[in-house]
């Protein structure tokens, strides 16, 4: 649930001016060459439970350079995007912070963030050691900004008492929707307060794979078009209302709202759920959670489709030591620095070939599920300000979960208020 509060902070909207202010342009690959190679840089992080491993690659890291020192600095992720708004507006930011694709192309809109090279000697990114999807994530009009730090997918995590006491078959690799909605009800038993699947108006976890499973689009290539005005979005969409209010196989919107689907199915009161990697460690970390539990991969609609999401590491435009800066940075992206990350089991590295740690760390689940959504992985959908059309998104949907209003009025009123906020961004 960790990265699930981040994102959901993207939704607090915010405008263009409040991080513009104080902010030059970006400098160019060139300019962040030169700096000195000794002192003290900041690195900002969100995540508690990531903090041991980013301080013991921060130790590594200035093992190997005699005078330099990193101080991590751990905000809560419940007050990290304010802090830093404010913080880069007034000059103050760490030298390195995390960034997520929600909030990425404000930050880099506005000339908060340094370019990274990604060719020739001094290259910080090598694109071909992550996930194109990643790299694509943390480019902004033709220029890196990113360097990928770890990423996650969504696969159908399934309580296994619960299916046996049912009689259901464990679910795998060919299940489809249907198989999904026939077992969800077969599942469902109301009198033990037991529902098959959990269908909260959650956009990583839920609709953002079926959307594109079903052939459907959130925002267009360019950035400039809702997708929630075609027929195939909405029927991936519509698979999650159904399973409320036509299957009854879930809770209500409200049971929902009142406690999360993944504490639901922690309690075990939900026979499924689609839930990203990093909560993998959330149930290996309750001894009787983890012999109940197991994972395969989301049933397939049109096509299979998993949305990766991952966080970056990205240089402040106002660092007083760009270079050194970058050296943090590129050996967070080396094979070292992600097999760090990789040994403490909390996030699955991005760079190519340092995953399986991750999966070893907790060899009674099926992780491999995770790391090979990677073949079939879409992209996060963002734009320049994704935070507001990303609030206007759940506001609206969740009148069509909860039946008050019809999908058809949903989306209609969607499409509009997106495609506005849209034409803002291209005419800021």
């Amino acid at each position: 649930m960790r990265r699930r509060s981040l994102l959901g902070a993207a939704a607090t909207t915010f405008g263009t001016t409040a991080l513009a202010a104080g902010c030059g342009s970006p400098s160019t690959p060139s300019s962040v060459a030169a700096g000195p190679r000794r002192g003290k840089i900041t690195y900002g992080v969100w995540d508690v439970y990531q903090l041991p491993a980013m301080k013991k690659a921060a130790k590594e890291f200035e093992r190997t350079r005699p005078g330099v020192t990193v101080d991590v600095q751990l905000t809560p992720n419940a007050t990290y995007w304010t802090k830093l708004r404010t913080a880069c507006s007034g000059g103050s930011a760490p030298d390195v912070f995390w960034m997520n694709g929600p909030n990425f192309g404000l930050y880099a809109a506005n000339g908060q963030l340094l370019p990274l090279e990604t060719e020739g000697p001094d290259a910080v990114v090598d694109p071909a050691a992550f996930p194109s999807d990643l790299v694509e994530l943390y480019r902004w009009q033709g220029t890196q900004y990113g360097a990928p730090k770890d990423f996650d997918t969504v696969a159908l995590w399934f309580n296994k008492e619960l299916f046996d006491r049912a009689g259901v078959d464990h679910p795998d690799g060919s299940w489809t929707w249907q198989d999904l909605i026939n077992n969800a009800q077969r599942l469902t038993d109301r009198r033990r307060g037991v529902y098959g699947v959990g269908a909260p108006v959650r956009a990583q976890e839920n609709y953002y794979n079926s959307i594109p499973q079903a052939g459907g689009w959130v925002i267009s290539q360019d950035r400039r078009e809702s997708g929630y005005a075609d027929p195939r979005t909405l029927e991936g969409l519509k698979l999650w209302i159904d399973m409320i209010h036509r299957y009854r196989a879930s809770p209500t919107l409200q049971q929902l709202t009142d406690t999360d689907a993944t504490q639901m199915f922690q309690a075990g009161k939900l026979a499924m759920t689609y839930e990203c990697s990093y909560n993998a460690a959330t149930f290996w970390a309750d001894p009787a959670l983890r012999r109940k539990v197991g994972v395969a991969p989301l049933p397939k609609g049109r096509r299979r489709a998993s949305v990766i999401h991952g966080l970056a590491n990205v240089v402040y435009a106002g660092t007083r030591y760009p270079g050194l800066a970058r050296e943090f940075v590129r050996f967070m992206s080396s094979r070292k620095g992600a097999l760090i990350q990789a040994e403490h089991g909390t996030a699955i590295p991005a760079r190519n070939g340092t995953q399986q740690p991750w999966a070893d760390a907790m060899p009674t689940f099926d992780l491999k599920v995770h790391l090979d959504a990677v073949e079939y992985a879409v992209p996060y959908p963002i734009s320049t300000n994704t935070a507001a059309w990303s609030h206007k998104e759940l506001q609206l949907l969740s009148r069509a979960w909860s039946g008050n209003e019809s999908l058809a009025d949903v989306s209609r009123s969607l499409t509009g208020a997106m495609n506005r906020l849209l034409a803002q961004e291209g005419a800021a």
